[in-house]
């Protein structure tokens, strides 16, 4: 029996998934928990175990974006996995026909009922005219309908396999909807309908050509072209897969311009991978013989100078990570009653206890003394002073916290992450920093698990790392507030009635204004001001 990998749930806001790396290759002997491939989310990395022993098939290449529940690979039981040929491996589709698990009418009926297009792939070549039911598949647990915002191939166009027929969105993501087997698109829903989960979208007539007569043998007009690309860019055997882009690296193609028959695939059998995509250029057009126009063309080349310079551009498409961050950010601007408070630190006192203790410290405790856990002690003070700042909307209620679960922003290779420290008020100042040490190092390994970065009540940024003197940092939703740090700067002050020259940083606090009143937000700031600039209080608890 062959057992179907699906993408598993890995978030509940997460609906697709990028295959970063295969760490097994198709037809490969896998044991039952062996990792086999590394998935990116747009919060974090993870590695998929196989499901049981077998052969590996592979159904989706590295860098294609799955959605969850997509069946990525199918694992063949021992000594099944060399007897079947695959799609991906055979040299033409006549070999294809004559297997009897492809024309089977009990496995096409059951292909036409699965979203995932990977396991349609060996039931709809079976024979002319079939009609392959395209339906919505499953994009996430909390999702049950989407909306059809643009179909890139017309009524009865000729569509190849795994080439991108719409684009769907959903209220959390945008995603494309590949053909399922190739042959005639025939649409049932029209561009802005709203279709529910599972329901069928269009209808391929597999087999069936544009124009072509319905003979046998109607793999000859599809198959031909795929074919024809393989052998142009080397030779070998031909598969459906030869110059046939993957959904990202096809979309890519398109905003590019370039046509897939002007790129060499680096993928399994001559398949175009997102990176072929990406790296592809434009071939120069060649110039069109017109002798008349040329002196026209001299006169205008010596009327308008030349641009000095590069004048390349490029496009790269949007990480998920950049996608849910800009999301995020714009629902918070456009649903939250937003307001910033400053004021500023003298750092004097925190700068000259860690200049006495600092060696002490890192002696005893392993970790060095820094400015962030003077900053997160003294909120989780001033939080539990002002407890409208630590709560959260909920619908019509609002939601009071009594511990202080602080998330601190870090910058990540792949961008910014806000991982979380549990119950910060119970940590001594050593606690603290190893925390942040551990979290900020799983960060940059990008190996943060979704529990990491989920629930905290408040947030703190540090800008002042990157130099940043003034910020209105925004609401980490669905926290409330949001303290922003920044560079510590020495400038002139009036301490007494003498002028004095103090290290100062200014603070700002940027909250939501419908649960945090302008006194609480700036009583909780002249707070945390209060505690930094005398750290004793920290430790007396005044």
């Amino acid at each position: 029996m062959a057992l179907e990998v699906k993408v598993p749930v890995v978030g509940e806001s997460i609906t697709e998934v990028t295959i970063a790396k295969w760490l097994k290759q198709d037809g490969d002997q896998v044991a039952m928990d062996e990792v086999i491939c590394e998935l990116e989310s747009d919060k974090a990395t993870f590695e998929l175990p196989a499901e049981a022993a077998g052969i590996l098939r592979i159904k989706a290449q590295e860098g294609d974006t799955i959605p969850i529940g997509e069946i990525i690979c199918v694992i063949e039981g021992s000594g099944q996995g060399t007897s079947a040929p695959q799609p991906t491996t055979s040299a033409s589709q006549d070999t294809i026909t004559e297997d009897k698990s492809v024309t089977d009418p009990q496995s096409t009926v059951a292909a036409e009922n699965t979203p995932s297009h990977g396991t349609q792939n060996q039931s709809t070549t079976g024979g002319a005219g079939q009609i392959i039911e395209v339906k919505i598949p499953t994009v996430g647990e909390s999702i049950t309908e989407v909306t059809i915002s643009k179909w890139l191939k017309a009524d009865g166009d000729q569509v190849a396999m795994d080439e991108v027929l719409c684009e769907l969105e959903s209220d959390k993501a945008t995603f494309e909807l590949p053909a399922e087997a190739a042959g005639v698109l025939r649409i049932v829903a029209q561009e802005g309908d709203t279709v529910e989960i599972g329901a069928t979208i269009c209808r391929i007539e597999a087999g069936a050509g544009s124009g072509v007569s319905t003979a046998p043998a109607p793999q000859t007009a599809p198959a031909a072209q795929p074919a024809q690309a393989a052998s142009a860019q080397g030779g070998g055997a031909s598969t459906y897969a030869s110059g046939t882009p993957s959904p990202a690296a096809g979309k890519i193609l398109s905003e590019k311009g370039i046509s897939a028959s002007d790129v060499t695939g680096s993928g399994r059998d001559g398949r175009i991978t997102k990176e072929d995509a990406q790296n592809a250029q434009a071939r120069p057009a060649a110039p069109a013989a017109q002798p008349a126009a040329a002196p026209a063309a001299k006169e205008s080349a010596a009327s308008a100078p030349a641009a000095a310079g590069s004048r390349n551009s490029r496009r790269e498409k949007m990480s998920s990570l950049r996608k849910t961050v800009a999301r995020r950010l714009v629902a918070v601007k456009n649903e939250t009653a937003m307001l910033t408070t400053f004021n500023e630190v003298d750092m004097k006192p925190i700068m000259d206890i860690r200049a006495k203790y600092k060696d002490k410290f890192k002696e005893k405790h392993e970790v060095g003394l820094g400015f962030m856990s003077f900053f997160v002690k003294a909120c989780t003070v001033a939080l539990q002073e002002w407890p409208a700042v630590n709560a959260q909307i909920d619908g019509g209620e609002i939601v009071y916290n009594d511990f202080c679960d602080v998330s601190i922003a870090v910058s990540a290779p792949k961008g910014l992450v806000v991982p979380v420290i549990r119950n910060a008020e119970g940590l001594s100042l050593d606690g603290i920093e190893k925390e942040v040490v551990r979290l900020a190092k799983r960060a940059r390994e990008n190996k943060l698990g979704i529990d990491e970065m989920t629930g905290g009540t408040f947030t703190i940024t540090n800008g002042g790392v990157f130099g940043s003197m003034m910020s209105t940092p925004i609401i980490n939703a669905p926290q409330s507030a949001i303290l922003g740090m920044h560079n510590i700067v020495n400038r002139p002050v009036a301490v007494g009635n003498e002028v004095v020259i103090r290290p100062m940083m200014y603070l700002a606090l940027s909250y939501d204004h419908r649960i945090i009143d302008g006194r609480e937000s700036v009583s909780f700031l002249v707070r945390v001001k209060e505690l930094l600039e005398d750290p004793m209080r920290l430790l007396l608890g005044v």
